[in-house]
């Protein structure tokens, strides 16, 4: 055979081989588009058959503990030293200088390069209930419930500034772009609620400038729009335009919405594109929203004692209102609420911020599990405390406007409910309170932790996204910390 035949052939070959395998990658690629639109237009189908959010885990991994997660994110960073980690040799030391063989090599955020001194606790610690917990007098009525709630004194994170922080503490990447904690669980498990979202975000704020927040921190990421975390407001009306406007009756609403569903359910039937079926979700569930949201936020129905209880005011944006209002949304069968309290980023006057923002902050937070308890749903509520990381031993600013840095090599968190055991302290920081020394808690252990008290097996919970499976607990191993749960 002639060299120009060979080459013919070898051609020829080639063009049948492409042809073939051709033909089967683009029957693979119709095949795995028509089974993708069926899957799509079923969930569809089944979400509005069942008028709610329905999860992907089904069924759930483990028996659960859990079935809903209050995280109240003290945002800007609490000083454990004042809160749940007593440091006496910290009293003893004040204005001394820190020991260079605690803090040599060690990533600092505004301290870099200074003189660092060490600063005291700037308020004594009481023993508390039967486990005898050490609390700050800052949070005395917290502290009265010890035996209800756990006390993590040996947290770690890798991020030093806040917004990453914030970033790797929801999302356990720094990343941006990926789906927040409260997403990873309202997509695995649904919601229970069919007038509300699955999962609901409040803020408020008070004491020194506050940590901005951004909305990505509630993001849906890669997964579908209808988990990300919606909103809510305590002051005004809690959803802008919840109510119809002048001349639009209800029936008028569901007409309109029962057309519009009409014709993107039609399109969906053509192009099988995700963000059509999470529209159709959402239209739905904002008319039955227009319903249920003023009367969530109606607090006319609760006592004067309960008000008080937590420090609550109608209508207005304070910790005490949102965590009333957390009750409220998980008994109601949202099965995530984020509330935001800003600002503990207590670079400076650390004395007089603390004295202004402790007691509100204690008084929900304690009235919170008090009522949680009473109404059946500490059981079956996981209520988790803390912040994105927390303050340096060391001192910061002028000595009449002394305050801490960020820190990230060891602070304290707060669990309660949702199976978690109470009246445990739970890991070690050194005696400084600088490296967390004992049972160490990574945040991706935080996320496990919570993971399994609601069912969900971490390891085995996740999504492929750029050719990764992706885990909310990311690729490196991930601990369910087995002293805390029941």
């Amino acid at each position: 055979m002639e060299p120009h035949d060979i080459t013919s052939t070898i051609a020829q070959i080639q063009r049948r081989t492409f042809l073939a395998r051709a033909g089967l990658n683009l029957g693979g690629a119709a095949l795995s588009g028509l089974l993708a639109r069926d899957t799509v237009a079923a969930t569809v189908a089944r979400s509005a058959q069942v008028g709610r959010s329905q999860g992907v885990i089904d069924p759930l991994h483990y028996p659960p503990k859990a079935k809903a997660v209050i995280f109240l994110c003290l945002a800007g960073g609490p000083s454990h030293l004042e809160t749940f980690d007593h440091k006496p040799l910290l009293t003893k030391l004040d204005g001394e200088p820190m020991p260079e063989s605690v803090t040599a090599g060690q990533p600092i955020a505004q301290l870099q390069g200074k003189k660092l001194i060490c600063l005291g606790p700037r308020r004594p610690f009481q023993r508390h209930g039967e486990c005898g917990a050490e609390v700050s007098d800052y949070f005395p009525r917290l502290g009265s419930l010890a035996d209800r709630f756990a006390i993590v004194r040996s947290m770690v994170t890798e991020q030093i500034n806040h917004d990453p922080a914030h970033t790797f503490m929801n999302c356990g990447t720094a990343l941006s772009g990926r789906p927040s904690m409260g997403a990873w669980v309202t997509y695995g498990l649904g919601s229970e609620a069919d007038d509300l979202p699955g999962f609901v975000v409040m803020t408020s704020k008070m004491g020194r400038n506050p940590q901005p927040i951004a909305a990505r921190q509630w993001h849906s990421g890669f997964l579908p729009g209808q988990f990300q975390g919606v909103e809510f407001a305590t002051s005004g009306p809690p959803v802008h335009y919840v109510a119809n406007p002048p001349g639009v009756s209800p029936r008028h609403q569901r007409d309109l919405i029962d057309t519009v569903a009409a014709l993107e359910r039609h399109r969906l039937g053509r192009i099988a594109d995700p963000d059509v079926a999470t529209r159709i979700r959402q239209y739905e569930l904002a008319f039955r929203m227009q319903t249920s949201v003023p009367h969530l936020a109606d607090l006319s129905g609760e006592t004067v004692e309960t008000l008080e209880l937590y420090g609550a005011e109608a209508g207005k944006a304070t910790v005490g209102t949102n965590c009333l209002m957390a009750r409220r949304l998980v008994e109601r069968g949202v099965r995530f609420v984020h509330l935001y309290h800003s600002d503990w980023d207590h670079h400076n006057g650390i004395d007089g911020f603390m004295d202004e923002i402790c007691p509100p902050t204690d008084r929900a937070a304690a009235g919170l599990l008090i009522d949680l308890e009473r109404r059946g749903l500490l059981e079956e509520t996981l209520v988790v405390i803390g912040g994105e990381f927390g303050r340096t031993p060391m001192g910061q600013g002028d000595k009449g406007k002394i305050g801490r840095d960020h820190h990230i090599k060891g602070f304290s968190m707060v669990l309660a409910g949702g199976g978690i055991r109470g009246g445990i302290t739970h890991g070690a920081t050194d005696d400084f309170g600088y490296h967390a020394v004992q049972d160490v808690v990574h945040v991706r252990d935080l996320h496990a932790t919570m993971l399994y008290q609601l069912g969900i097996d971490p390891a085995r919970f996740s999504v492929e996204f750029q050719g990764l499976d992706t885990k909310l607990t990311g690729v490196e191993p991930a601990h369910v910390v087995r002293s805390l749960v029941g």
